[in-house]
């Protein structure tokens, strides 16, 4: 064995206690840690782009990185990240993450690791937190750009069936063309036809409801009913980036009945929103979706990469994604036999900081996340409406608040973009920049579990002191 390979067997104890240390000491520190490091320190140091021969060490080369780098490290995991849509990872989650590299399962059912019949029974328990139906199967797979895909992409097989083809095997020119209708389609969704053949081009966009993310129901059926025959997806939102707008899904699902189409209901944060008894009405009639997408490392709080595809077809699904090899086992129709149901033929052990997480925290604790983040999403936006140098673009519908600067003379894209540098050079709290009905704006996405009204008060405080000097 080489003779660091042997030092590191040997000091294996010492090393996990080291990182054990490190992350201890990031943890200890991230409500004090800038939300966005200097450039500079993002940056890396000469002689690291470079392959060494010997090697330095696991715990030599553990300092090596907690020295240089440490301050390039973003408080994104802490209370005061409201950029995108980021989640932290709970402690439960979190020291679940740690046994899955320490374990490192490959989650298929393999017959030789239980990985598999956990990440079963985390679907379930996911099910019965969200009020899903036993209908529906479901899978780990890196984010919500994955499930997406692979909602999209048994669509597309579904779309095939209805035309007497099979689009996994003869392909999708078979199929011919394809529609795509969306109000407010996530950009992980349209990358997602440019992966499946299907194309960037057949995403037809529908007007929305005025004032609103949501798309207009009347302007869904009048297209449907200038394109019969033409295989259609229709893609819904649960949860728009901007507003947190919702699709009315019992009115596409009533459309449905009259033009047939796929329907994929994209839920990467706001589908969490269902736990909470006072938010769950907004994703009604999602239980009759054809296939459903919910994030894990936004608003349930695992660490990334994680997230959950739900449908309803479960045969579908394997036409798709079967893998057929001499030395794997042959497809079967079973909803843990993740081989053959997910893009992946390895696959991380994924479902066990989920699971870890609501053994830890319960429905109970998962329906408090959610409220207390929309109680202070309210306050930030009242607070906001109610200053000098902001105003509301949208109401807050949950727990993102879309604003904007206020009485800006100037270039206002540019004048968005030196508040949020400053914002971010101060390091208090992360927004990001975005346009709501073309509109330059301002998002402040809140998911993490260890929000309290304190860093509200703190954000605050920061955004007033980032503001324009005024002229």
């Amino acid at each position: 064995m080489h003779p660091r390979l042997q030092q590191d067997l040997d000091q294996f104890p010492q090393i996990l206690d080291h990182t054990r240390q490190l992350a201890e000491t990031f943890l200890s520190g991230i409500k004090q840690r800038p939300v966005c490091p200097p450039l500079d320190a993002q940056q890396l140091q000469p002689g690291d782009d470079q392959l060494a021969e010997g090697g330095k060490g696991a715990i030599a080369a553990l300092d090596h990185f907690w020295q240089r780098y440490a301050e390039g490290i973003s408080a994104s995991a802490g209370p005061r990240y409201f950029g995108f849509v980021t989640g932290g990872a709970t402690p439960a989650a979190l020291a679940a993450d740690w046994l899955v590299s320490a374990i490192d399962q490959n989650s298929q059912l393999s017959q030789d690791t239980v990985a598999a019949a956990i990440e079963l029974a985390t679907v379930d328990q996911l099910k019965t937190l969200l009020g899903l139906p036993e209908t529906f199967n479901g899978s780990f797979v890196s984010g919500a750009t994955m499930a997406n895909f692979v909602g999209i992409a048994i669509g597309r097989q579904w779309l095939g069936q209805q035309h007497g083809i099979d689009v996994a095997e003869q392909g999708v020119a078979a199929l011919g063309p394809v529609q795509v209708l969306s109000a407010n389609p996530h950009a992980s969704s349209v990358k997602a036809l440019s992966m499946l053949g299907i194309g960037r081009d057949a995403l037809k966009i529908i007007d929305c409801l005025p004032g609103s993310e949501a798309i207009d129901p009347a302007a869904l059926e009048r297209h449907l009913a200038s394109s019969v025959g033409i295989p259609t997806l229709v893609l819904a939102s649960a949860g728009t980036v901007n507003t947190v707008a919702f699709d009315d899904l019992q009115q596409l699902l009533a459309l449905r009945e009259r033009y047939p189409f796929w329907l994929h209901v994209d839920a990467a944060f706001g589908g969490v929103a269902a736990c909470s008894p006072r938010y769950a009405a907004r994703l009604a009639g999602w239980e009759q979706a054809d296939s459903i997408t919910v994030d894990a490392h936004k608003w349930l709080n695992v660490p990334y990469d994680s997230a959950i595809q739900f449908s309803r077809h479960l045969a579908l699904q394997m036409q798709v994604f079967q893998n057929h090899s001499a030395y794997l086992e042959a497809p079967t129709l079973r909803p843990d036999n993740y081989l053959h149901l997910t893009p992946e033929n390895s696959r991380r052990f994924r479902a066990l900081p989920l699971w870890m997480a609501l053994k830890a925290y319960g429905h109970s604790g998962m329906r408090d996340m959610v409220e207390r983040n929309v109680q202070l999403a309210q306050l930030l936006g009242t607070e906001l409406a109610a200053s000098e140098g902001f105003h509301l673009l949208a109401p807050v519908n949950l727990n993102v608040v879309c604003f904007a600067l206020k009485d800006n003379k100037g270039d206002a894209v540019a004048a968005r973009d030196r508040f949020i540098a400053r914002l971010d050079r101060h390091g208090i709290v992360r927004c990001t920049p975005t346009y709501y009905h073309g509109q330059p704006g301002i998002r402040a996405a809140l998911v993490n579990w260890m929000t309290q009204e304190r860093d509200i008060h703190l954000a605050l405080e920061s955004m007033r002191y980032c503001l324009p000097e005024p002229c």
